[in-house]
């Protein structure tokens, strides 16, 4: 059988399982299969694929036709600049998250040496698109999960910035270590009741753990903007994602522990996701 073929009838089992980008789906479970790029599978559509290449196909195929990410499936994601090494042991970078990177290049642009630190690294997307993006800048990353730290440990070393990067495993109230001059968080912020009702890719495959904000979807948001407020410097910047309801809350809990709002920052669907301000 040749490529094109075999995409096809992926494709189609991918439709008939409700998938959508069922094409582009099918192309890149292709790719991963026979350990090419995309690119690759388009120019050489007519090639034949042994039988043992279609078998791997078609179980990948399966696998995503019960909603499986195809982030999981290929070990991998693209955020910013880089291709990032993903399992699902990790929440699945979101391009509305490129937000948090984005505001804090456009504040640093004067600024040649800083210390950031983030508060659930999880892959690491956000503090090491920052660390490459900025040669002096150096970075701490916490979080509760081995598994987060180890992933994020393996995507510092291909993104080449590990030596300006220090990992720790623990809750954010146990963490004191240091004074920074920035801090980025991406945390849970989902309420507990909403878990079930999220599109079947994520309720059923992405862990609870980056996902489950409580009752009330502000319990992790609580801790991570009491902890900051005693680990930043006076004037430093802290840059919060946030659920698309949780402006008004989440900027009244900010201005109980002294920090002044900048601006927040609407998602590419237009919600209300990223929230700027600076403590005084």
């Amino acid at each position: 059988m040749n490529i094109n073929l075999a995409i096809n009838n992926g494709s189609k089992i991918l439709r008939n399982n409700l998938i959508p980008n069922a094409q582009l789906d099918s192309e890149i479970l292709m790719a991963k299969t026979i350990n090419k790029d995309r690119k690759y599978i388009l120019l050489n559509y007519t090639n034949s694929i042994n039988k043992k290449e279609l078998k791997k196909f078609y179980k990948l195929i399966q696998l995503r036709s019960v909603g499986n990410p195809v982030s999981y499936l290929t070990n991998k994601k693209f955020f910013w600049n880089s291709e990032f090494f993903i399992t699902n042991d990790i929440l699945i970078p979101r391009p509305d998250t490129e937000l948090v990177v984005e505001n804090v290049l456009n504040l640093t642009k004067q600024k040649n040496k800083m210390h950031i630190l983030e508060i659930g690294v999880g892959s690491g997307c956000i503090i090491l698109s920052i660390l490459k993006e900025r040669e002096n800048f150096y970075g701490t990353g916490i979080d509760i999960s081995k598994k987060c730290l180890n992933i994020c440990k393996i995507n510092a070393v291909n993104l080449k910035v590990s030596s300006k990067l220090r990992l720790y495993k623990t809750d954010v109230d146990k963490f004191n270590l240091g004074k920074y001059d920035l801090i980025v968080s991406n945390p849970p912020y989902i309420k507990k009741s909403k878990l079930k009702y999220l599109e079947r890719d994520v309720a059923k495959f992405e862990p609870k753990l980056a996902l489950d904000g409580g009752l009330d979807g502000l319990s992790e948001i609580r801790k991570v903007i009491k902890k900051s407020s005693v680990l930043i410097k006076r004037n430093g910047k802290f840059i919060l994602e946030i659920g698309f309801d949780q402006k008004n809350k989440v900027i009244n809990l900010l201005k109980k522990e002294g920090f002044y709002i900048n601006n927040t920052q609407k998602d590419l669907a237009r919600n209300d996701r990223c929230i700027v301000c600076t403590k005084i």
